[in-house]
């Protein structure tokens, strides 16, 4: 799993690329947020190198909150390209997020 702390890598980098990337929108004071972690790590040992994983802490970087209008958290988004291919706020389990990021991504290599 990465943090974005990579500071020559901003956010609209991270998101460009050709690799689809999870970014989970987050709040240290935030429960559900919390039930994520566990949930993300359990993605990325299942996908491996297939996806990136991001964490934004909304109140430590608000910019992208507010450009994609996040209003609650946890929110997930799946970019590519820098395209959202995918949202969802709330908590979701591994199985669903990976079903969902082969279905988007699957999507993509096929057009």
């Amino acid at each position: 799993m990465t943090q974005a702390t990579n500071k020559t890598e901003t956010f609209n980098d991270i998101i460009r690329g050709d690799k689809p990337v999870l970014v989970d929108f987050f709040a240290e004071w935030c429960q559900p947020c919390k039930m994520m972690k566990p949930i993300l790590a359990e993605l990325h040992e299942n996908m491996g190198d297939k996806i990136r994983i991001i964490k934004v802490d909304i109140d430590k970087s608000p910019v992208p909150s507010a450009v994609y209008n996040v209003t609650s958290v946890p929110t997930l988004m799946l970019f590519k390209n820098g395209n959202i291919l995918w949202r969802q706020p709330g908590v979701v389990p591994a199985a669903s997020l990976q079903k969902i990021i082969n279905h988007f991504t699957s999507l993509n290599n096929a057009t």
